[in-house]
């Protein structure tokens, strides 16, 4: 008599690694609860058992990948407590920079949800403790956290926000760059020179790998001056 084969448990930690494998290969609006549970090799129902709806399993993904950068930052400092906070946060923002690279849709994701979730406030008190232990004061450390906006998290907000899916790049090469240049001549022109190319990673129109770093160590170096002139000048 043939033995029969066990089939893995289904867990909420299954199905959120799925659901992250299937968006990393189709895009996040290939993510529904019947592609996921065929993925999965079960009905649909049986995943409503550990995420009672869509948004409950969006939500979920979200948590996911956060915590990943949590495990990245983690791995990072292990044994770093020596450096300084420059080079702490700069590490850090980039580690969170590598999961985001990997799942290229979570930025969008991210901010279509309705609460922030529970995971962010742990993450960027550890960036304000990593500032008050470098000797900022609460006031410049508050001033920090609004500035560096969403690049702790690896990604930089866009100034202009292409449809889901869509790129900067596509849209202006589908458009007469010279019909634009008479009504836009110096943005038309920055876009012309701007337009990236394929060996710098890119998550967004405004956000390559160049100028991501190029804003962060813009930002970290401006704290530094600040830190420098004491509480009254900052």
């Amino acid at each position: 008599m043939a033995a029969k084969t066990s089939r893995q448990p289904l867990s909420r930690e299954r199905v959120l690694a799925a659901a992250v494998a299937l968006a990393d290969v189709e895009g996040i609006q290939a993510l529904t609860m019947r592609r996921l549970a065929g993925d999965l090799g079960v009905e649909a129902m049986s995943l409503y058992h550990h995420l009672p709806a869509k948004e409950a399993l969006l939500d979920g993904v979200v948590d996911t990948v956060i915590a990943e950068i949590d495990a990245a930052v983690g791995r990072l400092f292990a044994n770093g407590d020596g450096e300084d906070w420059r080079t702490r946060l700069r590490g850090q923002f980039l580690a969170a920079r590598q999961i985001m690279v990997r799942h290229p849709w979570m930025p969008g994701l991210l901010g279509s949800r309705r609460a922030i979730p529970a995971g962010l406030y742990t993450y960027y008190d550890g960036i304000v403790g990593t500032l008050l232990n470098a000797g900022f004061s609460h006031h410049l450390a508050h001033r920090a956290v609004h500035a560096f906006g969403s690049l702790p998290l690896g990604f930089a907000q866009e100034v202009f926000s292409p449809a889901a899916g869509a790129s900067m790049e596509a849209d202006v090469a589908a458009a007469d760059l010279a019909a634009m240049a008479e009504a836009l001549p110096h943005l038309t022109a920055m876009v012309a020179t701007e337009m990236h190319d394929g060996s710098d990673p890119t998550l967004g129109w405004c956000d390559s790998q160049l100028e991501f770093e190029f804003t962060l160590d813009l930002l970290l170096d401006g704290l530094e001056r600040l830190r420098g002139l004491g509480p009254s000048r900052s």
